[in-house]
């Protein structure tokens, strides 16, 4: 196991990514993508059993879905820091013609993407899907998937998460980012979702929390323990407790970033509170 300066180090470096991904294009979503880089970096430094090497079949290994796509800037980063396409081209966020698109698609081929996502509420079925295919192909490996938490006040969610308990989706872990915000207010103002570990439990979901998303050992920790509850008839779930903008001090605990770039004096302020580890592309 990488050593967990190690890991923060790679963290900052995805976040330094992020702002100066979104700040270039003036365009995407930063809130979220730092919200959830402790996420991205615990799973594809130290959880998932994955292949650099790419192919869209992804057999014999753990694959991730991305159903919140807004949040590119940190798959982008953390698919590129780890060996799947050139550091490099992150310059080409949102550029036309760009590999890098503002929600993931597939017709670029970038190694990584498997399904283009950015149509909330989508994810989760395509995760039940992927996790099946894996029983039918009797691969021991798992699915993980990401979900932001107003993105379940899509119906179709519900009747996914019905339809995976019922038909024993026990190799699937679905993580939902909790940070209570959305592009128009708080979840709270625009539409409370009630006890959200109360309904999936009563869909016949595992559910486990972790306390703070933002610790990059506690969603470690929680992620390997996610793992040692599959494969007993239920499919699982993490409610994973963030700060929108964490990292940022001007960002954080608001809306406001979902979706607004930094602009210059901004992006400086930014980066000065997330210094270089690991090299700016």
């Amino acid at each position: 196991m990488p050593e967990i300066k190690e890991l923060q180090d790679f963290a900052t470096q995805v976040r330094r990514d992020i702002l100066r991904m979104v700040h270039k294009v003036n365009s995407g979503h930063p809130g979220g993508s730092l919200g959830c880089t402790e996420f991205f970096t615990a799973l594809y430094k130290e959880v998932m059993d994955h292949h650099p090497d790419f192919n869209m079949d992804g057999n014999g290994e753990d694959l991730f879905f991305l159903s919140n796509g807004h949040i590119s800037p940190v798959f982008y980063s953390v698919l590129a820091r780890t060996g799947y396409f050139p550091v490099e081209e992150l310059s080409t966020f949102r550029l036309i013609d760009s590999r890098l698109q503002g929600h993931p698609t597939t017709h670029e081929g970038l190694p990584g993407i498997r399904v283009a996502s950015g149509s909330l509420g989508q994810g989760m079925s395509v995760a039940i899907g992927a996790a099946q295919a894996k029983k039918l192909n009797k691969d021991k490996h798992l699915i993980f998937s990401l979900h932001g938490d107003g993105e379940l006040q899509e119906g179709q969610n519900w009747e996914a998460i019905m339809y995976a308990s019922a038909k024993g989706v026990d190799n699937l872990i679905a993580t939902v980012d909790l940070n209570g915000q959305q592009i128009d207010g708080s979840t709270e103002t625009v539409l409370p979702m009630g006890n959200l570990r109360a309904k999936f439990e009563a869909f016949g979901w595992d559910v486990m929390e972790i306390e703070d998303g933002n610790d990059i050992e506690q969603v470690i920790k929680g992620l390997q323990e996610a793992k040692t509850r599959t494969g007993k008839g239920k499919p699982v779930c993490i409610l994973m407790h963030t700060v929108m903008g964490h990292g940022v001090d001007f960002m954080m605990h608001t809306h406001a970033w979902h979706g607004k770039a930094p602009n210059d004096e901004q992006l400086e302020n930014a980066l000065s509170q997330n210094p270089e580890t690991l090299g700016d592309y």
